[in-house]
């Protein structure tokens, strides 16, 4: 196996481990709405957003310099 598929697989697996660990129940306070969800829900939903933030400010940074995605 190539050393990035490695490194992916285990990186997959740690994040598996990471939610398995985290059920119970939270409350979520931004502003002033409370959302209650089990944390096993509320970190991989964290994440998406957290990547498509980042991905979108990568693009818009390459887009302002000129070069295409």
């Amino acid at each position: 196996m190539k050393p990035k598929t490695v490194i992916i697989v285990l990186l997959l697996l740690l994040s598996l481990v990471i939610l398995i660990q985290n059920t119970e129940v939270v409350t979520l306070r931004v502003l002033f709405w409370h959302v209650s969800m089990s944390r096993i829900l509320l970190i991989p939903l964290l994440m998406i957003v957290g990547f498509a933030v980042g991905y979108l400010v990568a693009a818009l940074r390459r887009k302002k310099s000129g070069r295409e995605i």
